[in-house]
């Protein structure tokens, strides 16, 4: 039994180390397992090269005089791949008899098959347009004409009796002269010799057979583009006879309607000419008895008291539509100002019943419908200095077939703007005949392409004296760098613009605590600083302008709504305290400083998160490198700092209480 026991033990100790001997060597197998793997893929392709360049390698070896490689015994070679397996013996299917062409014979065939093949280039992408040629494309003829004006093109208004090139009678330039305006800038220098007659005393106030072109202007702000479209009227209105309603101008806001009125009113003087205005300053039926002189009976032609309309879009549909006897049938000048703005928005769909309502009477429309007489007396037919307009106001049947069929409107249509809008959609809707555009652009060079380019892509033009500047500044700061800049650069008789009427109160509240703290222990007068937005009414906003442009107030803050066409001559900052959303705004915006030759600066005041996007915009109008950046530290703002920290806790306490 003992034995027994020994030889037990004895077998399982060699049982264990024959299973670890065995677990050891598939150790060993395992870890050699990738190199042998890789090593017979080695000798697959090996054997596979040998295969394809044998014949190669044997006529080398006879022609060099060396010996041939040696090759592997087939019977240690790995196994063929099957792939290529299929490849010889398709190969070898295709003649039996004849033993396998070598890699070489197989080569030279396909080189002697693609000699004769004819070649044909690889396939490439085509160069991508470039952009000005997609601006170019569908163009119109007109704005590829258009007339190229220096900006800093002048002439001066002669002081004789000869109108030396201006075409302006002596009456009007005397009132140029008495109102202080000594010389016509670039765009009116343009202008007024297109819109007016050759002759002095020539005036065709009606061309039904021959009707004038319309005018497409694109200029900066303060140009006077305004004073180049009232001159041309005023010129050709002052010889009326009959009060009629002759010259329509259309304006965005009720503030640029009541400046451009004022600016008529002082260059009419001396004339019979009649101005009205309709922009629902007042109540409708005041503005009727203004418009019209006789509501009561349905007259052809109209009624009319005034000769020239500036009015709102607004209410001018309203008058269109429930106004007896006003009328735009005798209507000789249409002008569109800010068209850009007009044109983008559509108040009842103004301009297509404004364009509609100039059009002739229909044939269908006779005396008769109207309680009149059918048969024209020779006052009806010519009442107007026997003007040939008026002759749509008979019946059909008494006209010759020559004037039914061939007369057209004499209504010419002006269109004005610093940003002239070339969307094609909106230009067609004006249905403009023959348009010349005039472009007040660039330098005092030639006529080249890239200005065509300028203009098509909206590189915008600004004026030559005008200094622009950004400060780059966190958000919680940028009241404290405004109040910075404006004790420091004495930042007076601006403009600060903001993104709306609520931030425009907020900024005058917290500036007029930040100068009641500054002045307290000082001998200086505090800033008189206004708010001008929608919120107030139409006489608030009258009473702070006139303020203003006598310089009683320093700083008036505002929203967007004065940012087009006010004229005001002392504004010498500009300030978007509030980043504009696109160019065009920047545009109009700065455009309130640096007017008539006078010099000006802009600032804008830009947020670290609005950094990126103002500057991508500024390069895109091909204008960043104008901008002069300003860099403040924290050891300028150091003085400040208390008073602003005692403002902001004025002003959280006020909107607490308000709250």
């Amino acid at each position: 039994m003992p034995g027994v026991e020994v030889t037990s033990a004895t077998s399982s100790r060699g049982k264990t180390k024959a299973k670890q001997r065995y677990l050891k060597r598939k150790k060993e197998r395992r870890k050699h397992r990738p190199k042998a793997a890789e090593q017979q893929n080695k000798r697959l392709l090996a054997s596979r090269d040998i295969e394809d360049i044998d014949g190669d390698v044997t006529d080398t070896s006879q022609s060099n005089g060396s010996q041939s490689p040696t090759l592997p015994d087939k019977t240690k070679r790995p196994k063929k791949h099957p792939r290529l397996e299929d490849e010889v013996g398709s190969a070898m299917a295709v003649d039996e008899k004849e033993p396998p062409p070598t890699s070489l014979s197989r080569m030279s065939s396909a080189l002697d098959i693609a000699a004769t093949l004819p070649s044909f280039p690889l396939p490439a992408l085509p160069d991508a347009p470039s952009k000005s040629d997609l601006a170019l494309l569908g163009l119109d003829q007109a704005l590829v004409d258009a007339e190229i004006v220096s900006p800093s093109t002048v002439f001066p208004i002669p002081t004789g009796k000869e109108a030396g090139g201006t075409r302006l009678s002596e009456r009007t330039r005397r009132r140029l002269r008495d109102i202080g305006i000594t010389e016509l800038f670039a765009v009116q220098t343009a202008l007024l010799p297109f819109l007016l007659p050759s002759e002095e005393g020539s005036n065709e106030l009606y061309r039904p057979f021959n009707p004038p072109r319309d005018v497409c202007v694109s200029a900066p702000t303060g140009s006077g583009k305004t004073l180049a479209y009232v001159l041309p009227i005023i010129e050709m209105l002052s010889d009326r006879v009959i009060t009629r309603l002759r010259a329509l101008i259309v304006l965005p806001t009720r503030d640029l309607v009541t400046q451009v009125r004022e600016t008529i009113e002082v260059l009419s003087k001396g004339t019979k000419l009649k101005i009205g205005t309709a922009t629902g300053q007042h109540s409708f039926a005041h503005e009727q008895t203004q418009l019209v002189q006789d509501q009561t009976n349905i007259l052809r032609g109209g009624s009319s008291k005034i000769d020239i309309l500036v009015c709102t879009p607004g209410r001018l549909i309203d008058h269109l539509v429930g106004t007896p006897n006003f009328s735009l049938q005798h209507l000789r000048f249409l002008v569109i100002d800010e068209a850009d703005r007009l044109l983008a928005q559509s108040f009842q769909d103004w301009l297509v019943q404004v364009l509609a309502a100039t059009r002739f009477q229909s044939a269908s429309s006779t005396s008769e419908d109207e309680g009149q007489s059918s048969e024209p007396s020779l006052s009806s037919l010519f009442p107007d200095g026997f003007s040939p307009t008026f002759l749509d106001g008979l019946s059909q049947p008494h006209l010759p077939a020559f004037f039914t069929e061939h007369k057209a409107s004499s209504c010419q249509k002006l269109l004005f703007s610093a940003t002239l809008t070339q969307d094609p959609g909106k230009i067609a809707a004006l249905k403009l005949r023959n348009p010349k555009y005039f472009v007040v652009q660039g330098s005092e060079k030639d006529r080249s392409e890239s200005k065509l380019l300028d203009i098509v892509m909206e590189k915008f033009s600004m004026p030559s004296t005008l200094r622009e500047k950004m400060i780059v500044t966190d958000p919680s700061q940028k009241p404290l760098i405004f109040f910075y800049i404006v004790h420091t650069y004495n930042i007076k008789n601006a403009l600060v613009f903001t993104k709306s009427a609520e931030s425009t109160i907020r900024l005058v509240r917290l500036l007029d605590f930040f100068e009641t703290e500054r002045i307290r222990n000082s001998d200086s007068s505090p800033l008189v600083v206004r708010a001008y937005s929608s919120d107030l009414s139409a006489q608030e906003r009258k009473s702070i302008l006139e303020q203003f442009k006598d310089q009683k107030i320093n700083i008036l803050i505002c929203s967007d709504l004065i940012s087009r066409g006010i004229d005001i001559s002392h504004v010498a900052h500009v300030v978007s305290y509030d980043v504009p959303i696109d160019m065009r705004k920047y545009v109009h915006r700065v455009g309130r400083t640096a007017r008539a030759g006078r010099e000006g600066d802009a600032w804008t005041l830009v947020e670290q998160q609005e950094a990126r996007y103002f500057k991508r915009m500024m390069k895109d109008a091909d204008h960043f490198d104008k901008i002069n950046r300003i860099k403040i530290n924290e050891k300028d703002l150091a003085f400040f700092l208390p008073h602003y920290g005692v403002a902001l806790n004025n002003l959280k306490d006020l909107y607490t209480r308000q709250g």
